[in-house]
Formats: structure tokens, C-alpha cells, sequence
């Protein structure tokens, strides 16, 4: 089974923590060259220091907020002057909790520009370099929202429900380019993210952070939270060669939580 990556490019959005990190050390493991990107110029710092560096390989970090989409634009037009992206992982932190019906219009699109219109950026500026060479991978981090929406997650699950959406018809127009479209779903996965998610239940239902904890494991039939790299070892497969025949897919990654198919 082909999983080589050398001498292939990949942008990893989100990387200086979390799944996006344990993304790009999986991928440098592959062979490629890794671009961090994320607004934390010290983090990135940190993590590429992390990344393995076989014979020929360089990794380089790019500083950019996705609250601000003309300053990423601007940054990636910089970067892309002289090289191609072969892989590209969307991949930022979640909106807020709270419900939909509470959420302000500023909310919805605050989110909607961060994830969708980044998104949109990124793959416009990236993807004639793939088609020129015949090859990409998309890997878009969302959430299992998309199949089930999540409670107290009101923005989040519309607006992860429109990613899905527009990868499934990026999928659609840029197969046969040998470009591949896919997102990856994560389920419970011990990041910051889910940390703070569960200190906000805890504080809010008057419950300890472990018992919180223990009743989300409740509900997963693996029977214990996630590590990023369980995910990222997803997101690595499908960046290969070897998922040459993906495309156009979600792929939750949650232990078998999700009820749906």
C-alpha cells in the first residue's frame, strides 16, 4: 500500500495544536514537506521543532487568522508565487457553544467566514497547482454535527453542515482533475477544545470535570475518548496515494458514537 508522501507539499491549517498538529507530525512521518499554518507564531515555532526531517525535506510555518480572510488571501498569494500545494487539511477551532436560536447573525457569520469562506480561499488559491499536476488531496476537519447535530452546538452544526456540503460538490467538480474531496469527522478527541467544552458542562450542571468526562465516555461503544493521532492517522490515509479512489466522503472517527450511517 502506497503511503509515500515524499517530495509532496502539505499545508496543514489549524497546526499548533490539537488535530491539526498531530495531522502534520503524521504527515512529515509520510515524507512530505509540511507548511504549518495558524495565527500563533510562537506555537507553530514550537511544533515544527516536533516534525520529523528525513533527507530532503523542509518544513515552514505561515502566520495567518481566519477571522481575518483578506489576510490570509494575502499571505497565500505570497507563499504560492514559486510552489504548489499537493495536500491541503481546512482545519480551524469550532464556534462557540450555545443554540441556534440564541445565536446572533453576527455569530452565524463570523463562523461561516472562518471555516466556509477560508475554506474557499485556501482551495481556490491551491487547487491549480494540483490540477497541473494531476494530484491533490482536501481533507477537511469538521465534526460528526454533520450526520448528527450536536446539542448546545447551534452554530457549529449549521455551519459544519455547510462545509460538508460544499466539499461534497468541490469533490464532484474536481475529480477528474485527480483531486480528492473528503472530510474527516472527528468524535470525542482529548484536545483543548473538548477540555474547555467539558469545564463549561461541569461548571453549568455543578459536576466535577471527571464525572462529565465519564459520562461522555458513556456514550462511545469503543468506551474512552480519542487521541488526536487516532485521528490524524484517518487524515494521513487519506492524504496518501493510496486513497487515490476516495472522494466525496465524511468519515466519522468516534468510536462508533455516531448513530447514524
Amino acid at each position: 500500500m502506497d503511503l509515500n508522501l515524499k517530495g509532496k507539499r502539505a499545508l496543514v491549517c489549524g497546526s499548533s495544536q490539537g488535530i491539526g498538529k498531530a495531522s502534520a507530525i503524521e504527515l512529515a512521518l509520510m515524507g512530505a514537506n509540511v507548511c504549518l499554518l495558524a495565527r500563533n507564531e510562537d506555537a507553530l515555532k514550537k511544533v515544527l521543532k516536533e516534525l520529523a526531517l528525513q533527507e530532503g525535506q523542509k518544513h515552514e510555518i505561515l502566520i495567518a487568522d481566519f477571522s481575518n480572510p483578506e489576510q490570509l488571501r494575502t499571505v497565500l498569494n505570497d507563499y504560492l508565487k514559486d510552489k504548489n500545494v499537493d495536500v491541503l487539511i481546512n482545519n480551524t477551532g469550532g464556534p462557540a457553544g450555545g443554540q441556534a436560536i440564541d445565536a446572533s447573525t453576527d455569530q452565524f457569520i463570523s463562523a461561516f467566514n472562518m471555516h466556509l469562506i477560508c475554506n474557499q480561499i485556501l482551495v481556490q488559491a491551491i487547487v491549480p497547482g494540483m490540477k497541473k499536476n494531476a494530484f491533490g488531496r482536501i481533507i477537511n476537519i469538521i465534526s460528526t454535527s454533520v450526520k448528527t447535530p450536536l446539542k448546545g452546538l447551534g452554530v457549529s452544526n449549521t455551519i459544519r453542515g455547510a462545509v460538508a456540503s460544499w466539499a461534497k460538490t468541490l469533490a464532484l467538480e474536481l475529480g477528474p482533475y485527480g483531486i480528492t474531496v473528503n472530510n474527516v469527522l472527528p468524535g470525542f478527541t482529548m484536545t483543548g477544545r473538548l477540555e474547555f467544552l467539558i469545564n463549561s458542562i461541569a461548571e453549568k450542571e455543578g459536576k466535577s470535570f471527571e464525572a462529565v468526562k465519564s459520562e461522555m465516555i458513556g456514550t462511545i461503544p469503543a468506551g474512552r475518548i480519542a487521541d488526536a493521532s487516532e485521528v490524524a492517522a484517518a487524515i494521513a490515509f487519506l492524504a496518501s496515494p493510496a486513497a487515490s479512489y476516495i472522494n466525496g466522503i465524511n468519515v466519522p472517527v468516534d468510536g462508533g458514537k455516531t448513530q447514524s450511517l
